[in-house]
């Protein structure tokens, strides 16, 4: 269906608009608001991690072994399990045995997509800085 021109002025309008603010953080009561910052710290921290990113990267389209795993990030086995580890304890991973080798694949569908949203925005930022505005930007200012 095509889109009228008020329409196409409508979404440019809300392109260019600030994001909405979240109601439910914002006007929460304090106790309420510091729990939601805390569990979001929670789960940026585990996600804190290159290798951990680049583990969900590997895993994201399909369950893979430790041994496939360790191969797509090059790293080596201890480490890939330990953050493995680390990922599961957070849910954010499942795993299932067959027979001596352990399957991993992503559990937390929506930590997969904060994941994708942030990761693609700074690979855009990075690949074309001119491209987001300074205010907009999510990757660090680095010796600017």
């Amino acid at each position: 269906m095509p889109m009228s021109n008020e329409s196409r002025a409508a979404a440019g309008q809300r392109r260019n608009a600030p994001p909405p603010r979240s109601a439910a953080v914002l006007e929460a009561p304090e106790g309420e608001a510091e729990r939601v910052f805390a569990a979001a710290a929670e789960l940026f921290g585990v996600l804190s991690t290159p290798l951990r990113l680049r583990i969900l990267n590997a895993i994201c389209d399909r369950e893979k072994g430790v041994n496939e795993i360790v191969a797509d990030v090059q790293s080596t086995q201890p480490n890939v399990s330990q953050h493995l580890k680390v990922l599961y304890l957070a849910g954010i991973v499942s795993r299932r045995r067959t027979g001596n080798s352990i399957q991993y694949r992503v559990q937390s569908q929506q930590a997969m997509q904060l994941c994708r949203v942030v990761c693609t925005q700074i690979a855009i930022e990075l690949a074309d800085p001119q491209s987001v505005g300074q205010s907009e930007r999510l990757a660090l200012r680095r010796n600017d």
